[in-house]
């Protein structure tokens, strides 16, 4: 397509916005509204990955030692866990540093078993993989001298089980708000192409291709989309910058963290921008079907 001829399609694709003001806004603020809410469930959803993330990747296995083992039992338990199919590393805690973790977890009452520790040696055993978990627990429980094995699967399924209802519901509610952005966007087009029917059937009329006709269109409905991403992005940026710098220093202590500000940013400004342009392309492509049919 020549130079010339794409500038005049975008010349009239702002001539289009302009006059069917009061409806450009419409659809704009349709696309804002739209991707204001994606933008917050793809934080959600996000962020809920990147815990449930955490979560697998920092699923260690207790391992406690038989209180009858002596020292060289508890040697040779750290070998046969070290050669375990599966095992990244394996990290041996005391009976007593077990007891000092209790007492920061629950509390001064358990300091009352200091004088006769009622808990095991333990070796935590960590996988190299989360799929490996499983099979790594099930082998350490035959180690020689193991007295039970444990870790937190419970916790891990709860975690996953939510992940899967939010993905699924935030899905339900994207498409839900895309398809009705894309209803109101395609309305604006169709009135849009209603006001220049004449001079779609003239253009039509003289040679003129349906490409050359449906530019100016698939423009305009673009341009909707654009305009209607920038507030979205921005609002994002500042909701989600305020939230980080809320939450984070309440995780430094732990495992788990949020997604940082650049990459979410990043993420949203991209998703933002290209579903309110193909959203609007979509909607122009719809509505300016039936009107090349002359």
């Amino acid at each position: 397509m020549k130079p010339r001829t794409m500038g005049r399609h975008f010349r009239e694709s702002f001539k289009s916005l302009h006059r069917n003001g009061l409806m450009t806004f419409a659809a704009i603020s349709a696309v804002t509204v739209t991707l204001v809410l994606v933008g917050f469930f793809m934080i959600t959803m996000l962020n809920v990955n990147k815990l449930a993330s955490d979560v697998e990747d920092n699923v260690k296995i207790n391992a406690n030692v038989d209180l009858s083992a002596n020292k060289t039992d508890k040697q040779q338990i750290e070998k046969d866990l070290q050669n375990l199919n599966g095992v990244a590393n394996v990290t041996y805690s005391s009976k007593e540093n077990e007891l000092k973790k209790m007492v920061k977890t629950y509390g001064d009452s358990f300091e009352l078993f200091e004088q006769s520790n009622p808990l095991h040696d333990v070796y935590v055993v960590e996988a190299k993989t989360p799929s490996d978990v499983d099979q790594v627990a099930k082998a350490a429980e035959n180690v020689k001298n193991v007295d039970s094995v444990s870790y937190n699967a419970k916790t891990v399924g709860k975690v996953f089980d939510v992940v899967k209802w939010v993905r699924y519901i935030g899905v339900f509610l994207i498409a839900a708000l895309l398809l009705t952005a894309m209803f109101l966007i395609s309305n604006t087009i169709k009135i849009a192409i209603y006001s220049r029917r004449t001079e779609v059937e003239i253009q039509k009329l003289v040679g003129a291709t349906n490409g050359f006709i449906r530019w100016p269109f698939l423009l305009e409905g673009a341009w909707i989309g654009f305009l209607g991403a920038i507030i979205p992005i921005g609002l994002t940026w500042a909701v989600y910058y305020q939230v980080y710098k809320f939450v984070m220093p309440s995780l430094a202590s732990t495992y788990y963290s949020l997604l940082p500000v650049g990459q979410m940013v990043g993420i949203v400004t991209i998703t933002a921008l290209a579903i309110g342009i193909i959203i609007g392309m979509v909607g122009s492509i719809l509505s300016i079907r039936k009107f090349l049919k002359i």
